[in-house]
């Protein structure tokens, strides 16, 4: 316990020094120094978490499977394998569409009319010249 307070003491001392040194620069000693206690505070507030959390990360997992027979494994693994359906894709593959629907149906492609104008070409032309003109 000593020395899970001297590692909180350490760390609230080193935030005090920054903090400290840092606000010195633009405040004054007293200010400072109030927010170097602040900081104290929070750095060692700070080190208790970061213990409590790497002590929950370190800790070993306990065993909660029953000792015991077949019971031991049951849940324990979980297999991924997937059966081999290698030769029922070989011969979806190998199959020909069946080409009687296509035959039965009554396609007929779309034919557009042609747009190609009747008019005179000079009076294309002019009616060109007439528009470009305003």
């Amino acid at each position: 316990m000593k020395g899970n307070l001297l590692f909180n003491l350490v760390f609230g001392v080193i935030g005090f020094i920054l903090t400290l040194l840092f606000s010195l620069t633009n405040n004054l000693f007293m200010t400072s120094v109030i927010r170097g206690a602040v900081s104290f505070v929070v750095w060692f507030l700070l080190a208790f978490l970061l213990r409590w959390t790497w002590t929950v990360i370190s800790a070993p997992q306990e065993d909660t499977a029953p000792k015991g027979g077949e019971d031991e494994l049951t849940g324990n693994r979980f297999d991924l394998t997937t059966p081999d359906e290698s030769d029922e894709l070989n011969e979806l593959l190998k199959q020909k569409p069946d080409l009687s629907n296509e035959r039965g149906n009554d396609f007929t492609p779309l034919n557009p009319p042609k747009l190609v104008s009747t008019k005179d070409p000079e009076e294309l032309a002019k009616a060109v010249r007439h528009l470009t003109e305003k």
